[in-house]
């Protein structure tokens, strides 16, 4: 999941770098051909990218008018990948969202004799570490999206781990044991005493 994450967001990035390079591109080109002050030009720029039709600042040189061309096909092209690449992601971005969400259903259906990690803040993500290293099956419940940039093998589900549901989505029927690591001794409490209930063993 953070694979299509980290994706989406080099094409974000790639998109914005890509207009910014031809607007300072447009708005140096102005500049240095025409002589105008970098406001001026910024203006100029802008006011061809978006084709709004406003009269020109100054008047025009010959050569003026052909650097207005070029900013013109590049600033069209640019506009034309921004929009693809945010139809795309959108796109993609809903489809393997499904995917995703049937991958992860199909992996905690088949997990046993695992361990459930509720909370992935620093104790948790110490414990998840160890678990990996020495390739112990675990999953995890975190309900702040902000705490979920885990490794890609990490399985997580995003939620309340003091949520029943959530306890038997993550096979807590099935696992060997659960680890609660969440901010308050309340909350460890009722989750605990609620995994108890769920699988006695």
């Amino acid at each position: 999941m953070n694979f299509y994450r980290r994706f989406y967001r080099q094409k974000a990035i790639l998109s914005f770098t890509l207009v910014f390079l031809v607007i300072s591109a447009g708005t140096l080109g102005y500049h240095i051909i025409e002589g105008w002050k970098l406001f001026e030009s910024f203006y100029m720029t802008i006011i061809t990218l978006t084709t709004v039709g406003f009269e020109e600042v100054y008047p025009l040189s010959a050569k003026g008018r052909a650097f207005t061309i070029l900013i013109l096909i590049f600033g069209l092209g640019a506009f034309f990948y921004v929009i693809n690449n945010g139809i795309k992601v959108i796109l993609e971005g809903e489809i393997q969202g499904v995917f995703e969400k049937r991958r992860l259903e199909k992996m905690l259906k088949s997990m046993k004799n695992h361990f459930i990690v509720c909370g992935y803040g620093r104790m948790g993500r110490i414990i998840c570490r160890e678990f990996t290293e020495r390739k112990v099956s675990f999953v995890v419940i975190e309900k702040e999206p902000q705490e979920l940039d885990a490794d890609d093998r990490t399985i997580i589900i995003q939620g309340d781990a003091t949520s029943d549901e959530l306890l038997r989505k993550a096979g807590i029927e099935r696992a060997r044991g659960l680890i609660s690591v969440l901010p308050t001794d309340a909350q460890n409490l009722y989750v605990v005493l609620s995994a108890r209930g769920l699988n006695p063993n």
